[in-house]
């Protein structure tokens, strides 16, 4: 029986701007999940979503394993600035509740929303209809308040980690062998200085993260878009395209097949 490789992330592993993108609207068969997915000739399910945060990553892959079988989980965590929200009901939401929002939500941040899409016309049309969408639902003032007077780096660490323990071990418990990465440092640095060392919590927090299942592109936990960006792989507006996910895939093949091959021997 084929394997079932179940793919959590955001915009890196549904797949935008690819190769094979249709404005958003399936799951990329480039993506250095589906290439994972490949080496094993499994069948592959995609929770991804373009713009969600660690939390919601979190939520949408617990939300299908507890629904269907699921023989290994890989997932890319996120940009820690983002927070899921589960908000008054509305058809307009993720099943009528929930809302991803970022920084990119807030009026005070248009300007370099414009600057960062300005040369793509189709990646400008999907803001504005979500921009749209952002005010029917009350998301957008929201997220005006939520940046302009709540949001901070050590609370998103913290929401960021607590999500990620939480998702690692109720894996474990359903004995779901798991492969995680990450899309940027941030989750883990503020430049040089590691997270894990500004107070006692947040250490004992850290400590709770099971290491031996991450894949990393570098030195503190280098992340795979700093990686594609480092080493000049074409880009779409603010993605790496195919390229970059095909070679991806080589370096990130020999530890997903070591964690899978632990889960078939337990």
């Amino acid at each position: 029986m084929n394997k079932i490789i179940l793919s959590g992330g955001c915009s890196f592993t549904f797949g935008n701007e690819l190769s094979d993108d249709r404005g958003g609207n399936n799951p990329s068969n480039k993506t250095w999940a589906s290439g994972l997915n490949n080496l094993v000739k499994g069948n592959y399910f995609c929770v991804a979503k373009g713009g969600i945060g660690n939390s919601a990553i979190a939520r949408k892959v617990f939300e299908y394993v507890s629904k269907h079988r699921v023989d290994c989980v890989v997932v890319m965590w996120s940009f820690p600035s983002r927070y899921d929200w589960a908000m008054p009901r509305n058809e307009n939401l993720e099943n009528t509740r929930w809302a991803s929002i970022t920084p990119w939500e807030a009026d005070q941040n248009q300007q370099e929303v414009f600057k960062a899409l300005a040369g793509s016309e189709p990646q400008q049309e999907i803001w504005k209809k979500r921009r749209s969408s952002l005010e029917s639902t009350g998301v957008r003032q929201f997220a005006n308040s939520l940046y302009r007077y709540a949001a901070n780096e050590y609370h998103e660490i913290y929401l960021s980690w607590k999500s990620i323990i939480w998702l690692q071990n109720i894996l474990e418990k359903k004995k779901i062998p798991f492969f995680f990465t990450l899309a940027d440092n941030t989750l883990f640095y503020n430049e040089l200085q590691g997270h894990h060392e500004l107070d006692r919590f947040m250490w004992s927090l850290y400590k709770e993260i099971d290491f031996t299942k991450w894949f990393s592109f570098g030195e503190r936990m280098m992340g795979f878009n700093q990686w594609a960006l480092l080493n000049d792989y074409k880009r779409g507006t603010t993605h790496p395209l195919d390229q970059a996910h095909k070679d991806a895939v080589q370096l990130m093949k020999t530890k997903f097949l070591e964690i899978l091959n632990q889960g078939e021997s337990k």
